[in-house]
């Protein structure tokens, strides 16, 4: 007995013991988005959605809840934000050519619509990511017609 409690006292000065590790937040501004919203035009209910469901851990805006100033937890939501933005970053919009616009465009689509986005981990703190079958297909509709709008411009 005497043992757990001696591991029980270390593991509570670790988890104290870490709560004085810095992070880097994701704390972009929020202007990073114009170039995307502007070329993608989205509409008020698809922008709505990406703000939502999207952009917290697809660009360089994160809106961090409270419970991200605890340790581990920041660790874990850090990762996932880094994560996200390595396979898809919105803020980055316009260094991306025309050809991996359409290709991010592509992979959006398919995620939503497969199901895989956005993350179950994520949805259960954000309630309001959570996307119906109608947010779906406005979605994926939306994303496939500019997919196809570069696309075309590729051909010209």
């Amino acid at each position: 007995m005497k043992i757990l409690k001696i591991i029980g006292w270390l593991a509570l000065i670790a988890l104290l013991a870490i709560q004085f590790i810095p992070t880097e937040n994701n704390n972009g501004e929020i202007s990073s988005l114009d170039v995307f919203l502007h070329e993608t035009t989205p509409s008020v209910e698809v922008k709505t959605i990406l703000k939502n469901a999207c952009f917290d851990c697809h660009s360089n805006v994160t809106e961090y809840p409270w419970y991200h100033a605890i340790a581990p937890v920041n660790f874990w939501i850090n990762h996932h934000v880094e994560k996200g933005k390595e396979h898809l970053n919105f803020s980055k919009w316009a260094t991306y050519s025309s050809r991996k616009k359409e290709h991010k465009m592509e992979e959006f689509w398919e995620e939503v619509e497969e199901k895989h986005m956005p993350l179950n981990s994520y949805t259960w703190t954000h309630t309001d990511a959570r996307l119906s079958e109608d947010n779906i297909d406005l979605v994926v509709a939306w994303a496939k017609e500019i997919e196809r709008e570069y696309k075309y411009q590729q051909q010209r």
